[in-house]
């Protein structure tokens, strides 16, 4: 999960057959065996001196007692600091972690605690940074708006097109603003039905960058209808010409967009962002590639690029009015890839940034 620690996970083959050297098993059976031992040891001894079986029963009591007391404590501690730090992180605290020094069930218990205080952590900042990002975005469209409105109220401004066209384009700010929260709240529910149908990938794809175009050389449209740059060309390549595809189209838009709105964010000025779809590796599987010509991303960000809010260490886009965005973007285009049981990542490139997405084809879609 985001944010998260991907611990290592022990391997799942164990020595002696799944009974591992120091695991619980081991120690109880240990037990058990030293108790017979020393049972055993003290009745021999108790028949080579005459000393009487009630003495030998006593000491061989006291001696399995001191035995099973520490290998009861060495059990039993760990539990309790597991229990101190489960109850912290349900009372909020996800700051607190279980030290990680046995190798047995108990040390594969503690990794799997941390591991969930990491990814609750994780979850919880997410959760702070996307109503610290939801509030700023808001507050400036909405200050925008404000001041345009009271200049017309207040005489100082006519309410001309010009003005008008001023608010109008903060008011779809605002309504990108909101589309993104909804396709948010439709990744976290999960139940978004596909509609997956047989379609010409040429004339789609085509018609998708034209709406990026249209978007881009009129006014900002809304958060599916592309970019707002004018100084970026798009280029589609596919091959065959006649190439189809069988996807949920309503979804593919939204992936085609905002990779297309994320790479002309990162684009230099007049730069070109080049779209391709080319046949997958399996049957009726379909390629879609964008790759733009800005600074790319760092191999060592390459794993979390489309967990959400992430905005990379490039924070500064290019171009009048580009700003880092939501962080949503990527992530909205990685749960419409899932949605299709396809895959989404970053592939090498010798310039710029280059992502690659998988369409399995229609045999793996669902509906």
């Amino acid at each position: 999960m985001s944010g998260g620690r991907s611990a290592e996970r022990r391997s799942p083959e164990e020595p002696w057959g799944g009974l591992r050297p120091f695991s619980i098993k081991t120690k109880l059976g240990a037990l058990v065996v030293i108790a017979v031992l020393i049972t055993t040891g003290l009745l021999m001894i108790a028949v080579r001196t005459d000393t009487e079986l009630r003495f030998i029963t006593v000491f061989s009591m006291i001696a399995t007692l001191l035995i099973t007391q520490f290998v009861a404590h060495s059990l039993t501690a760990p539990l309790d600091e597991m229990n101190a730090v489960a109850r912290s992180i349900s009372h909020g605290d996800y700051t607190r972690r279980v030290r990680e020094n046995r190798r047995d069930e108990l040390g594969d218990l503690a990794e799997t605690i941390n591991v969930m205080a990491d990814e609750l952590e994780a979850q919880d900042r997410q959760r702070k940074e996307l109503v610290a990002n939801v509030s700023h975005e808001l507050r400036t469209p909405i200050a925008a708006l404000r001041a345009v409105l009271e200049n017309v109220v207040d005489g100082i401004a006519a309410a001309d097109p010009e003005t008008m066209r001023t608010a109008l384009r903060q008011t779809e700010r605002l309504g990108r603003l909101v589309e993104t929260l909804l396709d948010l709240s439709r990744l976290d529910s999960g139940v978004v039905p596909l509609r997956a149908r047989r379609f010409e990938v040429w004339p789609y794809l085509s018609g998708a960058l034209k709406e990026c175009n249209m978007a881009a050389s009129a006014r900002p449209g809304p958060a599916s209808a592309g970019h707002t740059r004018t100084d970026v060309h798009l280029r589609l390549d596919v091959s065959p010409p006649e190439l189809s595809a069988c996807a949920d189209p309503e979804r593919i838009h939204q992936v085609v967009a905002n990779l297309v709105d994320n790479a002309v964010k990162h684009s230099p000025p007049h730069g070109r962002v080049t779209v391709r779809a080319r046949r997958g590796p399996g049957p009726q599987s379909l390629e879609l590639e964008v790759l733009d010509e800005g600074p790319g991303i760092p191999r060592s960000e390459w794993h979390r690029v489309f967990e959400r809010f992430d905005r990379g260490s490039v924070t500064r886009p290019h171009g009048p009015g580009s700003d880092g965005g939501t962080g949503l973007g990527l992530a909205i285009a990685r749960w419409a890839v899932d949605l299709h049981g396809g895959r989404i990542r970053v592939a090498e490139s010798e310039r710029g940034c280059r992502i690659l997405v998988t369409l399995p084809g229609e045999t793996s879609v669902q509906s």
